[in-house]
């Protein structure tokens, strides 16, 4: 039986690779803090406004404002597409890619936007505080991810794609919570994504890593191996 991947635990490969190899292999799990329930509350609502939007076969006004985006639509034209929209956004469904060896890569995503005949990611973040210079290179693997899984399944992309934050600004006397929005393009790297899954593969295959010979893991230093 093969392994199965995602964005996330990719990203659990470069922050340990050990308790990356632990976890896929059945071995030991990290422990898992409290998610907070708001981030899952915003994507929900997030995906009916934009739907709503969609079903008038138009961009919402916080994308239509971005001029670069004038030739942009929302992917889901027909029924056909928006079926299609459905299972990719599904975490337990998401569009996958499978290697020869029974492998597999998957991810759900948040939105996407067709110009002509390429689709263009687009993933939307809620956050706490103003962006900083860096934030969105805390995505670029999973934008690179969903590239790569759009991809494999046939369809062309542009080469970049789109995170969408929200940010709360302030609080109206009535109650109601106003956040600004702010688009952020990121270059994107397919190559980058079956890199990455091939050398998760090849460790998961190996032996478990060795502690951290640096800086020590607070997860997984007390495991054996």
């Amino acid at each position: 039986m093969g392994y199965k991947l995602s964005a996330s635990s990719l990203g659990l490969m470069k922050d340990c690779p050990r308790c990356f190899w632990l976890d896929k292999n059945e071995r030991w799990k990290r422990p898992e803090g409290i998610f907070p329930s708001l981030p899952s509350g915003m994507d929900r609502i997030l995906k009916k406004h934009f739907d709503s939007f969609r079903n008038m076969g138009k961009l919402p006004p916080e994308l239509a404002k971005n001029k670069e985006l004038k030739d942009m639509r929302l992917f889901g034209e027909n029924e056909k597409q928006k079926k299609l929209l459905e299972v990719w956004r599904d975490n337990k469904k998401g569009i996958s890619f499978e290697d020869n060896d029974g492998n597999i890569l998957m991810g759900a995503v948040d939105d996407i936007l067709v110009k002509e005949n390429k689709l263009i990611v687009l993933d939307y973040k809620t956050r706490g505080y103003a962006l900083k210079d860096d934030t969105h290179e805390h995505y670029r693997d999973q934008i690179d991810v969903y590239n790569f899984l759009l991809r494999e399944n046939g369809f062309e992309t542009e080469d970049y794609g789109l995170l969408l934050f929200y940010i709360p600004e302030k609080v109206l006397e009535t109650g109601e919570v106003v956040f600004s929005t702010e688009l952020v393009k990121i270059k994107a790297n397919p190559e980058n994504a079956k890199k990455l899954f091939d050398d998760a593969i090849k460790l998961l295959k190996g032996k478990c890593p060795s502690r951290h010979s640096g800086e020590v893991c607070e997860w997984c230093y007390l495991v054996e191996d």
